[in-house]
């Protein structure tokens, strides 16, 4: 069984073998086959390549023929390209020729696109050199542009020349918001330099707000074809010329214009021979010139150069700097002769409305005058408002020491408040309608600081210098009673004005209380030195016996002692000091109404009651004798009556009420 089963696996495996081997043959046989067809293909193919190098060669010069041709063709397409270029800007710059020998008078369009084309032209040429004929052409075009700007140039100057005309000063007033426009007859000046032209407070004050409209000063349809013409004189690259133009034409018709306005060039010299009411009128015109200059001529004329000048603006500047320089000078020589004339106080407040102006108008000079061309315009009218400050604050200086010095021989013979002080005191209230310009004035001189505390100073020292002159004036009097009633009404004056005022917030409450203190003292001095005298004559001192009491009725004695005719005397000198008093007192005066009554009040609470006692106590002493109303000559109501004629300023020939 075991050798059976080893038999079978034996002649399996020999099979098995057979069958690889004849496998094995059948792929060698068929790798044969392949590579005798794979050789054939490749002995065809070989062939194939000797066949097609052979071709190649035989067709290389058709090709190189053929490519000669197409480089040939290539060349004569570029050549006919650059012909027909060429003739074309041939044919463009006769155009242009043509055009431009026309001028650009009948047609200034087609002029300015024909400058454009012959632009154009040289610039083409400029950059095709290498065409034999393009220098000849070059200068030919060069020439013909310069011929063509110069043109231009004719053009822009009778183009601007024909629409430059001088603003009348009706269209100017038109312009201006309807509270500053003049009445009637705008400008007009009467005999004594003086022009209808306002210059009130309220006005200056609203100036800062209302709208003001330029004038038109070149029709705008003109203004493009201004501008096209600059714009080709710029880009020829004539800028001095363009300037010079512009200027020349430009500047004598605003010069005019503010001439028909009134403006006058005057010197330093001019100024300081002018009298004072000439010249304050001339200031309040020159306040209004420039207004309206600023805000009117020269915005407009601003407004022009950037329309014309659109895209240049340095040559903008420059031109508006050129057409401007004459009209500004003149204005600012004005208030600079003014800054400079010899000080006086009357000048503050026409120095101080001239710093309001330049003031007011600092935010528009400063936006109008703009640039490096700009900046000797710009420098001189900020220096004219320094110059202004500057003078002002001199002027102040000056005021504070003229009142402390004033010398004046002006005798208030009754007492009443002096010229000076009334002077001063009105001085001192306009000056408050000013407060706002002062206290810019003060930090501009100052740099800063507290204005108002500036302001207060001034005005005190100002009134300090008053009371020290009052003082003074104060002792020409011999009477020494009318020594206190002239500084007690002085005085009064001085603080009732303050409490009316708007000084009374910048002094404060304790100014005026402690100079209402120094009237009642003044007060209190004239009654005790008035009237002391008087009433020693009502005293019982001097009447009476050392032991205080004598018989009745024994030798015209009372029961007190006191004799009859030392009754009468002191009666008598009574009388006779009254009426002296009355006629003398009667001619001074006291203008506060409130004043004069306390006065006359106080001095009958001293009075009245004394004179009372004295005749209730001895008026029958001298009434049982003869000729009693010889001695008790007035009643206590009689004298009350009279105390209310003193004060009041009569004259000598005025006769009593």
């Amino acid at each position: 069984m075991g050798i059976s089963r080893n038999s079978g696996g034996v002649g399996g495996a020999v099979g098995g073998v057979d069958m690889l081997s004849e496998r094995a043959r059948m792929m060698r046989d068929s790798l044969q086959k392949s590579q005798s067809i794979t050789d054939n293909v490749v002995n065809i193919l070989g062939s194939f390549d000797h066949r097609l190098s052979a071709l190649e060669t035989a067709m290389r010069p058709t090709q190189i023929r053929t490519h000669a041709i197409r480089t040939a063709h290539g060349n004569i397409d570029k050549a006919l390209k650059a012909a027909e270029v060429i003739l074309s800007q041939f044919d463009i710059s006769r155009q242009a020729e043509i055009k431009i020998l026309k001028g650009p008078h009948e047609d200034l369009e087609s002029y300015l696109q024909a400058i454009d084309q012959l632009r154009d032209n040289i610039r083409f040429f400029s950059n095709n050199k290498s065409f034999k004929s393009s220098d000849g052409v070059l200068n030919h075009a060069n020439s013909l542009l310069t011929k063509a700007i110069s043109k231009l140039e004719e053009e822009f100057k009778q183009l601007l020349l024909s629409y430059s005309k001088p603003i009348e000063p009706d269209r100017l007033f038109e312009c201006l918001p309807n509270s500053m426009r003049p009445p009637s007859s705008p400008g007009h000046q009467d005999s004594s330099g003086k022009s209808h032209l306002s210059n009130s407070t309220a006005e200056q004050n609203g100036a800062e707000n209302a709208v003001f409209t330029p004038p038109t000063l070149i029709p705008p349809r003109i203004l493009p074809l201004l501008h096209d013409l600059a714009e080709q004189m710029v880009q020829a690259g004539h800028q001095q010329q363009f300037v010079k133009i512009y200027r020349d034409t430009r500047s004598p018709v605003l010069e005019e214009s503010l001439r028909n306005l009134g403006v006058e060039k005057l010197s330093k010299d001019d100024v300081q021979k002018m009298q004072w009411e000439v010249l304050e009128a001339k200031i309040g015109n020159w306040i209004h010139f420039m207004r309206i200059a600023v805000k009117l001529l020269f915005a407009g004329e601003r407004k022009v150069c950037d329309q014309i000048l659109v895209g240049f603006d340095s040559l903008n500047d420059q031109c508006f700097a050129e057409v401007t320089t004459a009209s500004v000078a003149v204005l600012l020589s004005f208030g600079d002769a003014i800054a400079k004339s010899k000080r006086s106080p009357e000048k503050l407040f026409v120095l101080l409305d001239m710093y309001e102006i330049m003031r007011e108008l600092h935010s528009e000079i400063e936006s109008l005058f703009i640039g490096k061309a700009c900046n000797e315009i710009r420098e001189s009218a900020f220096g004219l408002t320094k110059q202004l400050a500057q003078t002002a604050q001199e002027t102040f200086g000056d005021f504070e020491e003229a009142v402390e010095k004033d010398a004046t021989k002006t005798a208030v013979s009754d007492g009443t408040v002096h010229p000076l002080t009334s002077y001063v005191i009105n001085y001192v209230k306009f000056l408050f309608d000013y407060q706002s310009t002062l206290k810019q004035l003060f930090q501009e001189i100052e740099n800063g600081g507290d204005s108002n505390s500036q302001l207060a100073a001034v005005t005190m020292r100002i009134m300090q210098a008053l009371q020290t002159n009052l003082d003074g004036k104060s002792k020409q009097y011999k009477d020494s009673a009318l020594t206190h009633l002239f500084l007690m009404n002085n005085i009064h004056y001085m603080v009732r004005s303050v409490r009316r005022s708007e000084a009374k917030d910048l002094l404060g409450d304790d100014w005026v209380q402690r100079h209402r203190r120094v009237v009642q003292q003044h007060a209190n001095q004239y009654k005790r030195i008035a009237w002391a005298k008087i009433l020693q004559t009502l005293s019982i001192q001097g009447l009476t016996s050392s032991g205080g009491s004598s018989s009745s009725g024994v030798d015209g004695q009372n029961s007190s002692g006191v004799s009859r005719s030392t009754v009468k005397e002191r009666f008598k000198m009574f009388n006779a000091q009254f009426e002296e008093l009355h006629q003398k007192q009667s001619q001074w005066a006291v203008p506060d109404t409130e004043l004069r009554e306390s006065l006359r009040l106080a001095v009958a609470e001293v009075l009245l009651p004394a004179y009372r006692s004295f005749i209730k106590r001895f008026g029958p002493l001298v009434e049982s004798g003869k000729n009693a109303q010889k001695y008790v000559r007035y009643s206590a109501e009689d004298l009350d009556r009279m105390l209310g004629e003193f004060f009041e300023g009569k004259t000598f020939n005025e006769p009593k009420r």
